[in-house]
């Protein structure tokens, strides 16, 4: 039961922060949508029910960061995306291609949240997901390049802690 209150906690203030209306009506909206959701996804975000609560708050913790971090890389994808379109000369640097790459992540939930991630940084589109198989197509070999490395590793930190570097590498 407390990691659902912890979910209900995390979406509410996601659930604020992005909607920037404070007033009734939104609120109560904000309070059954998460609720709502909470039902009915709670068991997707956290593998562990036993485990104390310390260990759920810093894989929340660790997730907030994550998704700082993901919202700072949306702003430079975001960026690189419009010089290609404004830049005279950039258009050349466009060269949409398939990336196939192999994933280390452990959970459905974790390869979900790192398909989705590429998904919504400008310049790449998770195409398939197949297992450990990510293919995702890329606006340019820039785009391409390093594709999901970092993310991966991240996402990795979030949900195994501290013991990622060697567990989280590159496939082909």
């Amino acid at each position: 039961m407390a990691h659902k209150i912890l979910i209900f906690l995390l979406l509410l203030v996601t659930w604020v922060v992005f909607s920037g209306q404070f007033d009734v009506f939104h609120l109560v909206l904000g309070l059954i949508s998460c609720g709502l959701v909470t039902l009915m996804s709670a068991d997707l975000l956290f593998r562990e029910r036993e485990p104390p609560i310390r260990r759920w708050i810093l894989e929340g913790a660790r997730l907030a960061r994550y998704l700082v971090w993901l919202l700072w890389q949306i702003v430079l994808a975001n960026f690189a995306v419009l010089r290609l379109a404004l830049v005279p000369g950039a258009m050349s640097e466009i060269s949409p291609s398939i990336v196939h790459f192999k994933t280390r992540l452990k959970s459905d939930f974790a390869r979900f949240l790192l398909a989705n991630s590429i998904t919504l940084t400008p310049g790449t589109v998770t195409i398939k997901i197949v297992g450990d198989d990510l293919y995702v197509h890329a606006i340019s070999r820039d785009a391409a390049s390093g594709l999901g490395r970092e993310m991966e590793r991240r996402i990795a930190q979030v949900y195994d802690g501290e013991n990622t570097n060697e567990q989280v590498g590159r496939g082909s």
